[in-house]
């Protein structure tokens, strides 16, 4: 079986196509750095709790340091929480514009019948300004974004892909979900969908195989022409 046949067989089953949003449809962080963003995020939990300030530090992801925040103390997670929506949201509005070839893999899906649901560690704030920003709405049915405060139910965990199939009212077992992350992988998995890895750098490929996604591809094109075949 031909690479472009894994996609189109993973995709001809799928009544709904669940992207992620950093990394298959855009690059959130393109042009204001997450490493920036975390270093932010880790002064303002380290001037109200120094231990996990000290912690946050050895990360530069800023989800890592919200869940730490989180963990630490639940106001002050909310407070870093608040802090990281503003800086995703003008993250988004300096990213530059969509993945290449994720306009057309909306599209198709739209186009070929099936609904897209976005799914997100990223704030549903962040995720709705760029749709809007960028005329993607009227392919999107809709955004579920990080669940506020409770960072225990982000990808890996399949709540979020549980959510959004309920919000479309489709049983999960019949959606795939487009993910760069190896958390996708596994929240897929958990969830009981179907799971393309997007292996947007090279050593992802790999990681993604031995996750075991049901197909894997480098190109958000591919996956348009798979959407349109299957």
């Amino acid at each position: 079986m031909t690479h472009d046949d894994r996609l189109s067989g993973v995709l001809a089953n799928a009544r709904v196509v669940f992207f992620d949003f950093d990394g298959p449809m855009c690059d959130v962080f393109a042009g204001l750095p997450a490493p920036k963003v975390a270093e932010q995020l880790t002064a303002l939990l380290s001037s109200q709790d120094p231990a996990a300030g000290a912690k946050a530090a050895e990360t530069d992801d800023p989800i890592e340091v919200l869940r730490i925040a989180l963990e630490a103390d639940a106001a002050i997670g909310q407070e870093v929480e608040r802090a990281l929506t503003e800086a995703e949201v003008e993250a988004v509005a300096v990213a530059g514009p969509p993945t290449p070839g994720a306009v057309e893999a909306l599209q198709a899906a739209r186009s070929s019948g099936r609904v897209v649901v976005v799914v997100s560690n990223n704030s549903a704030d962040c995720v709705g300004r760029f749709v809007e920003a960028h005329g993607l709405g009227e392919h999107v049915a809709g955004i579920v974004g990080r669940p506020s405060g409770q960072p225990h139910l982000m990808k890996p965990n399949p709540y979020p892909l549980i959510t959004a199939a309920e919000q479309v009212h489709m049983d999960v077992t019949h959606c795939t979900l487009i993910g760069d992350s190896l958390t996708d992988i596994q929240a897929a998995h958990a969830a009981g969908t179907t799971v393309i890895g997007y292996a947007n750098k090279p050593h992802k490929a790999a990681l993604f195989a031995d996750a075991g996604a049901n197909a894997i591809t480098d190109d958000m094109q591919a996956i348009a022409e798979a959407l349109i075949m299957a």
